[in-house]
């Protein structure tokens, strides 16, 4: 196939997830022809205090569930984990949820089984799954700090006693500002995307605040899913692309898409 036949051939695509998490993503608008920009809005710390998520690794073997949200999740408790010279095989018998595929890959990874993936790859649905099986049973969830209260608040109505625990924080990135303010200035992006609530927030902070919709007029949205969308649109954007299901290969799937009707409807 040539470059010029791929489906987002001659569209710029920016990337504002945090650079240790976007090397799959880029290859992937990249195979499909795109010329991407990384412009990353966060990156990932360890919590300010460790005190909490170390004691939930040292005690992680007395829970009956662990949920994990995010593949960042999972690196970042098991990391811990691993590094206070915890046993993995001592939590071969607790049950796992994931909140989507990608989540449950990286606890394969690990060599730890899957219980629970919600259809939905959202944290309501992760609540509406183990609704029935957690009354009574010990929750751990390791998440961001910024990570809402409606999941751990949903499992303690299901009758869960939840440990929720800071795994890691989510910090903003102050890079390529005037780049990437000018670049839309000039409307040389054709699309932005989001994969999470996180990077639209940090990126508005980044571009101009309550420029950014009027920044935006000749650029499209595309978020990884409704949590992302929602947020975008809060802040005054139009999220035009948001693919069935909640991973950067469907996003990107969509984008492509997206593409190939409009460019066949002008055709």
């Amino acid at each position: 196939m040539n470059f010029d036949t791929k489906p987002l051939s001659g569209k710029c695509v920016a990337v504002t997830r945090p650079l240790e998490q976007s090397t799959e993503f880029v290859d992937l608008l990249n195979a499909m022809g795109a010329k991407t920009i990384e412009v990353p809005t966060i990156e990932f710390a360890p919590p300010t205090n460790r005190t909490a998520l170390d004691d939930a690794c040292n005690t992680a073997n007395t829970f009956d569930w662990i949920v994990f949200t995010s593949t960042k999740g999972v690196e970042a408790f098991m990391e811990r984990f691993i590094a206070l010279e915890n046993d993995i095989q001592s939590l071969k018998h607790i049950r796992f949820c994931a909140v989507g595929p990608a989540t449950a890959a990286k606890l394969t990874d690990y060599q730890l089984s899957v219980s629970a993936v919600p259809k939905e790859h959202r944290g309501e649905a992760v609540a509406e799954l183990l609704d029935e099986y957690v009354r009574g049973t010990r929750v751990l969830l390791p998440r961001a700090d910024l990570a809402g209260t409606n999941l751990p608040d949903a499992l303690r109505h299901a009758g869960a006693d939840v440990h929720d625990v800071i795994a890691y924080r989510t910090i903003p990135v102050q890079s390529k500002r005037h780049d990437v303010h000018t670049m839309l200035i000039e409307k040389q992006i054709d699309v932005i995307t989001f994969t999470s609530a996180s990077t639209v927030r940090n990126f508005v902070a980044m571009v101009g605040g309550s420029s950014v919709p009027e920044l935006l007029t000749h650029t499209l949205i595309a978020a990884i899913g409704p949590v992302t969308a929602d947020a975008a649109r809060s802040l005054g954007m139009t999220v035009a692309i948001v693919p069935k299901k909640y991973t950067a290969s469907s996003l990107v799937e969509a984008i492509a898409a997206y593409f190939k009707i409009t460019d066949s409807t002008c055709r």
